[in-house]
């Protein structure tokens, strides 16, 4: 899901994935205790978190909400 949301918002947004178990240290500092865990960031801020799967609508209605 994470691929296709990448490619319908190309140039809208930047999606990046990280795997936990190989940059532990990453998954501390950004305190993901729980996987999936989606990390939406604005201006280099956490404005919105999502954690465990949902369906790909709520990912979708949350970009939106903050490409603003």
């Amino acid at each position: 899901m994470i691929e296709e949301l990448n490619t319908e918002y190309v140039g809208k947004v930047f999606i990046g994935k990280l795997d936990v178990d190989e940059n532990p240290e990453k998954a501390e500092c950004f305190q993901v205790f729980s996987i999936p865990t989606l990390l939406i960031m604005k201006n280099g801020q956490e404005v919105e978190r999502i954690v465990g799967c949902v369906p790909k609508k709520h990912i979708e209605d949350a970009l939106k909400k903050h490409m603003v």
